[in-house]
């Protein structure tokens, strides 16, 4: 993967934030996209800055769906950014690494302390498997998951098997990664209202299809 400059597509997502925002929180975004565009070990094809920038525009998605407040939503993207922003430091134990930086750098763009404890507190609700406590959490947490009930399911599950295999995370045949979605995907379940109305259907199809794949190529 060339590592180039961000393409302006990257902030689009950002569209929806409120002209009212305080811009604390797009300077705290940008920093870190930037930093993962340039940083991140290029073997990373799914822990890359398309997946931050899908769980932003998920949250933001579900969030909308929820009734969430503009306050919220700004805390809640603003996690989402940095939620796996410790893959530029160590693979395992990420989202405690993530924290660690939210930690140093959002005091500069003056986050607050409890603000960056609600946005650690999200980050690490994402972990697996997901225990979120609030809302907010259930929302990252369905977010970081939304591919799981989308049509692009199988092109971004594959690219975490590329991932793992690469760099000897957990190497799989074909046959074990589809075994390994089968539970994966059987045993996950969304939390909020919004994420079960619109992508729980489409899951549970994505499950049956990889069921019959294995029944049938393998």
């Amino acid at each position: 993967m060339a590592k180039t400059g961000i393409d302006p597509k990257y902030f689009l997502i950002l569209r929806h934030i409120s002209d009212k925002q305080s811009m604390k929180y797009k300077k705290a975004q940008e920093y870190i996209l930037s930093k993962l565009e340039s940083d991140l070990d290029s073997n990373l094809y799914y822990h890359n800055i398309s997946h931050t920038l899908d769980v932003m525009q998920s949250s933001m998605r579900i969030a909308e769906g929820e009734g969430i407040g503009d306050y919220e939503k700004q805390l809640l993207e603003t996690a989402a950014a940095y939620h796996d922003c410790g893959m530029l430091n160590t693979y395992a134990g990420h989202e405690k690494a993530s924290c660690l930086i939210t930690e140093e750098i959002l005091p500069t763009f003056d986050f607050s302390k409890k603000e960056i404890e609600r946005i650690n507190a999200m980050i690490m609700a994402t972990r697996l498997p997901q225990k979120p406590l609030s809302h907010l959490e259930q929302i990252i947490c369905d977010a970081d998951l939304d591919y799981m009930g989308r049509d692009d399911f199988f092109m971004i599950a594959h690219s975490l098997q590329l991932e793992w295999n690469l760099l000897k995370v957990n190497m799989t045949t074909l046959t074990e990664w589809y075994k390994l979605q089968i539970n994966f995907v059987g045993n996950h379940y969304f939390w909020t209202k919004t994420a079960i109305d619109t992508r729980r259907k489409k899951k549970l199809q994505n499950l049956e299809e990889i069921k019959e794949i294995l029944k049938t190529s393998f």
